[in-house]
């Protein structure tokens, strides 16, 4: 288990029965590469969020950074539903078991639910926002250069990403390639096309024009 008293980079891990328990459950239900991905964007997240001055919940964000990819996991494979909203109901069941008012639980949810959708988190609320913006730095790199060399080593030391690339995009693969009909107008489409031999993508256009509309 990670030391939770430390402090890459200046944040610390919410020191709360809430924050252990999802710690736990992370550890116990995905990889080392998804627990290390999910920390860091729960550090990344509260540099950017200090970076901008915005007042956010750390217990909140720790919690949304925490579950952001548990639907990844095989026990999901076959929902149906896209994984960040099987992630974001896990994230909704611990917390409502853990009797966080709604206002929380909706928040968190949220940002889960959105954190592969650019464009809309920046305008909602910190917590949204900064999972988004966590997320974006440790897979896409947008911003690294607004966080600190000293802090982005601090954080990467304590949670490691080797060969993190190949290895992210290979769990993106596994999580949804049982189903690609997820992917239609979202990002996941680009991960099936690269890596799933005859994957066709759903066309909006196509969509549109093909309606049982006449008109």
């Amino acid at each position: 288990m990670t030391d939770d008293s430390s402090a890459p980079a200046g944040v610390r891990v919410p020191d709360s029965r809430l924050a252990r328990e999802a710690t736990e459950l992370v550890r116990d239900s995905t990889d080392e590469l998804i627990y290390h991905h999910s920390r860091r964007v729960y550090f990344f997240g509260s540099l950017q969020g200090a970076r901008q001055k915005l007042s956010f919940d750390p217990e909140l964000l720790y919690v949304a950074a925490m579950f952001h990819d548990l639907g990844l996991n095989e026990p999901f494979h076959a929902s149906g539903r896209r994984f960040e909203v099987d992630s974001a109901d896990e994230a909704r069941r611990f917390l409502e078991a853990h009797q966080v008012p709604q206002d929380g639980v909706r928040r968190v949810w949220t940002a889960i639910a959105l954190h592969t959708t650019p464009g809309i988190p920046a305008y909602m609320e910190p917590e949204v926002a900064l999972v988004t913006a966590g997320v974006e730095y440790d897979v896409l790199g947008i911003g690294y250069h607004d966080l600190d060399a000293a802090d982005r080593a601090a954080v990467v030391a304590v949670h490691p990403r080797p060969d993190f690339k190949k290895r992210i995009l290979a769990a993106f693969t596994e999580g949804v390639r049982p189903k690609p009909q997820t992917t239609f107008g979202n990002v996941k489409a680009d991960v099936l096309a690269h890596y799933v031999p005859g994957f066709e993508r759903g066309d909006f256009v196509r969509t549109i024009l093909d309606s049982p509309w006449a008109e």
